[in-house]
């Protein structure tokens, strides 16, 4: 036993892409953490963490950590290394930036980086300030949520979440597109409160996630049909009179538009185009207008297809039709992220640098470094918070730009991911035990502080340490550039608690002393929406959005199959059997990439598998455990066939995450995705994927 006297408690957060945001504490000896679980005082966490958190010391103390800077020996690709110092890592880096930029202009040079950690200082001023100052190319960063944000925002002027635990004054919550069980799992005991309380709980998914098979009723649409399904129910809210429309004509814009638009989907026609019955489809409609408060709860997913955007518009208006928004218990319930947006310029310090030359499509990563991107082409990749030749579609593609010789690529990791096997340097990078940083959530409301907990080991350096190392390195001597951590959160934190109430009281100070600190809302104001305001230009919800018309979308939601889907008799024109939808959801054990190299979870999730229903198996002599080749327009890999009907027919469903270079193939699902981009905000379409699957030879 270690004497109580030598432990030393560190509160942190959790850094991963979930929207829990859990709060932790870490148990510390002589410098090493001996002990790792959540705070049980934290209201949302309730000292439990998730099945991929809850081992997180076997990623700290990996033995298979990257320690020390290494410079590539011999070709691309072939695991080569060299140690080297930081010194010769940075100075290479710094004079190969500065041949480029000299050669190229500094549009040649293109920072990646998404969701390996969301912390306030090691992701988003890493995102900004030294990329700002040099005047590289942007990124747009629309792999996720990118189309859902933008209907959200578009519908309602912002992305304002109920609290997680207005669920429970819920009669009915329909969980559409989304596994919380999964990918949000603190939802799920107040989920199960509810329904013990009598709230009829209906999922709205292709596949039965763990999620479905708790739910009172499980319906099934065909993947990229869900507008189709909310217009139908729509169209029998309308037509059955069960709208509200006294609260349509106060809080919205062109609610008739949108019957009319509904009235072209009658339940016969939304039935034939989902697949779901149509006695269903009145069912749930009914259920959905009388039924109340009702929550619609979704998350990111349902909209990656090609049409995205319009399908997230058209779950953004159900609850207007209803009149749930402002209801304790009712609305829509996905994101809570605009309650606090950092302000831009603290973050970024963009008004004293040169302007951003172009913006490139993370989607579209491959086909930009093999020549779709010019004038210049892209000569240097920084990869950080970011794995994406796991992560990222058409992989098979990014490899062939990343193997370009002429291409100068640096990947700040913590282990030798699929993609930092490709760099010419790799910097070793600390974990969230080992820095300082702020982080809000997207699922609940509060604010944490995470406090370093032992020093980092070897030569491992926080993504902020490695930008001022750079900044340094070519010359840049804005003070901003150079701040710690601590004064770089005090800066944003300051600027915008100037202009959002909602930080009221909330300083450096009390974060760093508490931990969890609760977003400040007025008596009364807790529910979103409840003063019937919305920051939208009209101030109402916006059912017809006008302003969506310049990026060429019909103002009004609507449905429309996705590019690939309607080419579907010329992809199986050529005696094989019809294609499946591929759904490439989230693992269980998984965080997109995160933790698909951590032996434990490994052998939980199990080999990389390929779900396929009973009928679509027996029409390709698949068994059960069998070896299937998958492939599509892009590419193929190999995975493990899982025969069920927890997958319907016609879809299979392989979950994203698992490692190429730990596969038996050298391959995993994203060599077959698709990198076209949707309706709405470059959002990419993972999931408007047709495959051929056959056993393997």
């Amino acid at each position: 036993m270690i004497p109580p006297d030598r432990i030393r408690l560190v509160r942190g957060a959790c850094p991963h892409d979930c929207p829990d945001t859990c709060a932790t504490i870490t148990e510390v000896q002589d410098d090493r953490a001996v002990r790792f679980y959540a705070d049980p005082d934290h209201p949302f966490t309730r000292g439990w963490l998730c099945a991929k958190v809850r081992p997180y010391l076997e990623r700290v103390y990996a033995p298979d950590r990257l320690l020390y800077p290494l410079r590539r020996v011999g070709p691309k690709g072939g695991n080569r290394w060299e140690r080297i110092t930081w010194e010769a890592a940075i100075d290479e880096i710094a004079t190969r930036w500065k041949e480029i930029i000299a050669r190229y202009g500094a549009a040649a040079i293109l920072p990646y980086s998404y969701s390996g950690t969301l912390g306030l200082v090691q992701l988003m001023i890493c995102n900004a300030r030294l990329w700002n100052r040099m005047g590289v190319s942007g990124l747009q960063r629309s792999i996720c949520g990118a189309a859902a944000e933008a209907a959200v925002e578009a519908t309602l002027g912002a992305r304002w979440s109920p609290d997680p635990a207005d669920v429970l004054h819920s009669k009915l919550v329909l969980i559409w597109g989304h596994n919380p069980a999964s990918t949000g799992p603190h939802f799920m005991p107040l989920l199960r409160q509810a329904q013990k309380r009598g709230a009829y709980v209906a999922v709205i998914d292709p596949r039965r996630t763990l999620t479905a098979r708790s739910a009172d009723e499980h319906i099934r649409p065909r993947p990229a049909t869900d507008a189709a399904l909310a217009l139908g129910m729509m169209h029998v809210i309308f037509s059955e009179g069960l709208h509200d429309e006294a609260w349509l004509e106060q809080h919205t814009i062109g609610w008739r538009d949108l019957r009319d638009r509904a009235a072209g989907y009658p339940p016969d026609r939304a039935a034939a185009i989902t697949g779901v019955p149509e006695a269903t489809i009145i069912a749930l409609a009914r259920r959905y207008a009388t039924m109340k408060p009702a929550l619609l709860k979704t998350a990111d997913g349902v909209q990656r297809h090609g049409n995205g955007g319009q399908t997230f518009r058209a779950l953004c208006c159900l609850p207007a039709v209803v009149g749930q928004y402002g209801v304790r218990g009712g609305g829509l319930s996905y994101s809570t992220s605009g309650y606090v947006r950092w302000d831009a310029e603290a973050v970024g310090h963009a008004s004293e640098c040169p302007p951003t030359p172009r913006v490139v499509n993370m989607n579209r990563l491959g086909a930009a470094l093999t020549g779709e991107v010019r004038d210049p082409p892209i000569m240097a990749l920084f990869v950080f918070c970011a794995n994406p030749v796991t992560s990222a579609p058409n992989a098979g593609l990014i490899v062939q730009g990343l193997l370009r010789d002429d291409l100068f690529t640096v990947v700040h990791e913590q282990f030798m991911t699929d993609t930092a096997r490709y760099a010419d340097i790799v910097l070793p990078a600390t974990t969230q035990l080992e820095h300082v940083d702020l982080h809000k959530a997207y699922g609940h409301r509060y604010l944490q502080y995470n406090h370093p907990a032992v020093p980092p080991p070897g030569e491992c350096r926080s993504n902020w340490d490695v930008m001022r190392l750079l900044a340094r390195a070519m010359g840049y001597t804005e003070p901003w550039l150079h701040e710690d951590a601590e004064q770089a959160i005090c800066g944003v934190l300051d600027a915008t608690r100037a202009r959002n109430p909602l930080l009221e009281g909330i300083t450096l100070e009390r974060l760093q002393a508490e931990g969890t600190v609760p977003l400040s809302f007025p008596p009364g104001r807790d529910v979103p929406f409840a003063d019937g305001y919305f920051p939208t230009p009209s101030g109402k919800v916006e059912l017809r959005c006008d302003s969506l018309r310049v990026h060429g979308l019909d103002p009004l939601p609507e449905y429309a199959p996705p590019a690939e889907f309607r080419a579907v008799g010329d992809y199986s024109a050529h005696g094989h059997p019809p294609s499946l939808v591929l759904i490439s959801g989230a693992s269980h054990h998984y965080v997109s990439s995160s933790f698909a190299n951590q032996p434990s979870l490994r052998a939980k999730e199990g080999a990389p598998f390929i779900e396929i229903n009973p009928v679509d198996a027996v029409a390709r002599g698949i068994r059960h455990g069998d070896e299937v080749h998958v492939e599509s327009a892009r590419g193929w890999c190999r995975l493990l066939a899982v025969v069920t009907d927890d997958a319907p027919p016609g879809v299979v469903i392989a979950p994203k995450g698992p490692w190429a270079s730990l596969s038996p193939d050298g391959r995993n699902v994203n060599w077959v995705t698709p990198d076209a981009l949707a309706d709405l905000a470059g959002q990419s379409t993972f999931h408007s994927n047709l495959v051929q699957v056959r056993r393997a030879e």
